[in-house]
């Protein structure tokens, strides 16, 4: 229990005017007596009177998921059986939250209440709601009471794939999304056997069954769909690397996006998903699983994947995926590298990794940085910033060009254009029954 500002004002005030008659008259004095008697004894009607906080119910609702950027709202509901002119209510959020202000109402007796506290974060990840502080005054406004009612209640905060998994539906053509999904009628388009159907000029002779042609004295050909059931694991290095911004997100979070993006699209078309994350060690597996519903467990455990200040460990971390996976797989790879000297030993485990699995190489490029290394120098120092940056770029292009040669697909792009170009190169691959 505090003073209000109403009180303190009202103590500052009138204390020197009641002291004015005292120096007017010594007897006056007992005009600064009677108003500190009135004083004290108006605070202490007010405090008895005040709502006690035992007697405020609450009930607290927090959502359970957001996405980065999103507005959320916490729900807190309160009821009391004596009125309360106003009360104040405030959330005690994690620092990845954007800071919210208090939100004020009157509490009539008996009668529940609710306000909306917004609730946005910053980043991905799981920051919680701490607790919630409830504040009110007496009828006399001059005392006050509070109450805490500690939470410690995590919210899964994800990337928002929503848009570009809209835009990417609409991009990508009927036939393709329909991979796997509907069966294909195009011979040698995948390496499931549907039919058998009458073999016409045009068509590929070397699907001729021999054997069902000799029974049914004609030629007949196999008729193949789009393999499905395939396994694609999202490999996500949360190495510090991958903690440095880049067009206002970490680097993680442009990752998490196009894993996710690249997740439901597999999952719609039949595959297996599955999630690993590493940096100095192995921090996060989930065994692939299919199926849409799938997609939601994906999406929650990407938000645990916290951000790290450790080196990566290639070596281990690619050692302990590859012991994992029982059966080829189509292995992702999101990571980052700075030059050629630091990219050693991830192009080492990458090929040994590539040996039994099909490995895609998933790299962000930094648009400011080619920028850079073409911009016209005014300066002096323009010219040295110009010339670190295309030692860079240049590095960069020969550890991808070597990537390639060990037969590992790379995708390197800036962060808008990433997810569409690896989208393409899954269906490439699924088309190819390259897995």
């Amino acid at each position: 229990m505090q003073p209000s500002p109403r009180a303190i004002l009202l103590v500052t005030a009138g204390f020197p005017a009641a002291i004015l008659p005292s120096l007017i008259h010594p007897r006056l004095w007992v005009v600064w007596l009677a108003f500190f008697g009135l004083t004290a004894l108006a605070l202490g009607i007010d405090a008895l009177v005040a709502l006690a906080p035992d007697r405020l119910s609450l009930r607290i609702g927090v959502p359970p998921m957001l996405f980065v950027g999103e507005r959320g709202e916490v729900a807190v509901s309160l009821m009391a059986p004596q009125m309360v002119r106003e009360i104040e209510v405030l959330c005690d959020l994690h620092p990845d939250f954007d800071p919210a202000g208090p939100a004020t109402s009157a509490l009539p007796a008996l009668a529940e209440v609710q306000l909306l506290l917004p609730l946005r974060p910053r980043r991905r990840g799981r920051p919680t709601v701490d607790g919630i502080w409830c504040r009110w005054s007496g009828p006399l406004g001059l005392m006050r009471r509070q109450l805490y009612r500690p939470l410690g209640t995590g919210v899964s905060v994800v990337p928002d794939v929503r848009p570009a998994r809209a835009a990417a539906f609409r991009y990508f053509g009927s036939r393709e999304l329909a991979a796997g999904v509907q069966v294909e009628r195009f011979v040698g388009d995948g390496s499931e056997f549907e039919a058998l159907r009458d073999y016409v000029p045009g068509l590929d002779a070397r699907a001729i069954d021999w054997k069902a042609s000799a029974r049914h004295h004609a030629l007949l050909c196999h008729e193949f769909r789009a393999e499905r059931n395939h396994q694609v694991v999202l490999a996500l290095d949360t190495g510090h690397l991958m903690a440095e911004p880049l067009e206002g997100l970490a680097r993680l979070d442009h990752a998490v996006t196009t894993a996710l993006l690249l997740a439901y699209v597999s999952l719609r078309l039949g595959d297996r998903v599955g999630l690993y994350g590493f940096d100095q060690a192995a921090r996060l597996w989930a065994a692939p699983q299919g199926g849409l519903a799938a997609f939601a467990r994906l999406q929650a455990l990407t938000a645990g994947l916290a951000y790290s200040a450790a080196e990566t460990n290639f070596t281990l971390g690619l050692a302990e995926l590859s012991t994992r996976l029982r059966r080829r797989s189509l292995v992702v790879v999101f990571t980052e590298f700075v030059d050629t000297v630091t990219a050693e030993l991830m192009v080492e485990n990458l090929a040994r990794l590539a040996r039994k699995q099909l490995v895609v190489f998933v790299a962000l490029r930094d648009p400011a940085l080619h920028s850079l290394s073409v911009a016209k120098p005014q300066l002096t120092s323009d010219v040295y910033r110009s010339v670190v940056a295309a030692e860079l770029v240049r590095d960069r292009e020969l550890v991808l060009a070597r990537l390639r040669r060990l037969g590992i697909l790379c995708v390197d792009a800036a962060p808008g254009r990433v997810s569409a170009r690896l989208v393409n190169h899954y269906l490439d691959i699924k088309r190819r029954e390259r897995v």
